[in-house]
């Protein structure tokens, strides 16, 4: 018998840790109430974000592409009393609702969310991060590693999602021709050689390529 993605997905999900009950009443929400609840992290990648966030024993955490506050919730479960997670979200059409599942959470007041253009507001903190996770504009990529680069340590990850791209990163004859295929596959090509990181990619969900600060 062969078993499909859907029944592979389902089995993975039954054995791992369970899905809080904040996150399951944001991933209801945001399926009833957004045009793209695809864009949201959902139940593997948010207890994965959590071990990772426990892991490394992160204190600061920023995040880039709130959308609906799923992953940054995922996130600051895992921070100790004294963590703190920064979030950046330009869609300002989002805040209310964001805050709105912030703020029933248990953990919510460990989050700072910012609405603006995270290119703007980076150069402006003065914080180090143990963990950046980057989820936001897909062909601004590469610029967002840059800027992040100088709020981070040796040591310190940075997970990049959507790496994989639906597959769009194996184009090649034709070749890709949309702005977002072209900026991840720049990234890939550019984070593989850069000597600053070590490299993983993994090949969860669209994908999540897991850098580390040397």
């Amino acid at each position: 018998m062969i078993y499909n993605g859907d029944d592979i997905d389902q089995y993975i999900l039954s054995h791992i840790d369970a899905e809080p009950d904040i996150l399951k009443t944001v991933f209801r929400e945001t399926a009833l109430f957004t045009t793209n609840p695809r864009m949201m992290s959902g139940h593997l990648q948010g207890r994965l974000l959590k071990m990772i966030v426990e892991l490394v024993g992160a204190r600061r955490v920023i995040e880039l592409g709130t959308f609906s506050g799923y992953s940054a919730l995922a996130m600051a479960e895992g921070l100790p009393e004294d963590g703190t997670l920064t979030t950046i979200e330009i869609n300002d059409e989002m805040e209310e609702f964001i805050r709105n599942q912030f703020e029933r959470a248990p953990y919510g007041n460990k989050i700072k969310l910012i609405i603006g253009n995270a290119l703007e507001i980076l150069p402006s903190l003065s914080e180090k991060y143990d963990f950046a996770f980057i989820d936001a504009d897909k062909r601004l990529y590469m610029q967002y590693l840059e800027l992040l680069i100088p709020h981070l340590h040796s040591g310190s990850l940075i997970l990049v999602d959507n790496t994989l791209w639906d597959g769009k990163v194996l184009i090649s004859n034709p070749p890709a021709s949309d702005r977002q295929t072209i900026s991840i596959k720049e990234f890939n090509d550019s984070v593989t050689h850069d000597s600053r990181f070590e490299t993983v990619i993994l090949p969860l969900r669209d994908g999540l390529t897991l850098l580390r600060m040397k």
